[in-house]
């Protein structure tokens, strides 16, 4: 998570502006649809405090801990709101996955990410299974929403559906850019994880 300083600040400031359109979107919507933008935004700006480069603020020790802690109360509520709503489950492995990387990073090797060959689930080459998997899941997760994306048919301009026309949603109730920004947080989870 923290090599190159400058590749650490994009993905610091990607995250950042995904978390505050997040918390946009929790003005609008329904209870649920809040709900989700809240544990968004919580993910947008938990990952970009995490991507900070540590070669220019160095964590306390205490602080993986925090992260830790945070993310595995949201991991619970994840887990809670899942009866509902089963994208809760990708906050849940989200949160899970966060609260991983706290501990690798609190970890022995800490930073240096020299503690992965420790690791009880490591594969034969050192790489452990648990990060494995997460970069499987986000792999599959980022081409799944990146297709989500990709319109079926063109709109016509008569439709009454272009920016500005009279059914244009407000900025916080698009779903096309709800869905951009869970594909950026999983583009910048993978990222994440790929440094591990």
């Amino acid at each position: 998570m923290h090599g190159q300083v400058v590749p650490g600040w994009l993905l610091t400031a990607l995250c950042a502006v995904t978390g505050a359109y997040c918390l946009l979107r929790t003005r609008s919507g329904t209870g649920e649809e809040r709900r989700t933008a809240r544990a968004e935004a919580l993910m947008g700006f938990g990952m970009a405090a995490m991507a900070v480069p540590a070669a220019v603020v160095a964590p306390p020790a205490w602080g993986w801990a925090v992260y830790a802690a945070l993310f595995g109360v949201a991991a619970l509520r994840a887990l809670w709101f899942s009866r509902r709503s089963g994208h809760h489950l990708h906050h849940l492995v989200g949160s899970s996955a966060m609260v991983y990387m706290a501990l690798v990073m609190a970890g022995p090797g800490g930073a240096a990410h020299g503690g992965h060959g420790s690791h009880t689930m490591a594969t034969a080459d050192g790489a452990p299974l648990l990060t494995g998997l997460l970069l499987a899941y986000y792999a599959a997760y980022v081409l799944h929403s990146g297709a989500r994306l990709i319109p079926v048919a063109a709109t016509t301009a008569g439709d009454g559906a272009v920016a500005g026309g009279p059914r244009a949603a407000g900025w916080g109730a698009r779903p096309e850019l709800a869905m951009a920004c869970r594909l950026t947080m999983g583009i910048a989870m993978f990222a994440m994880l790929l440094t591990l």
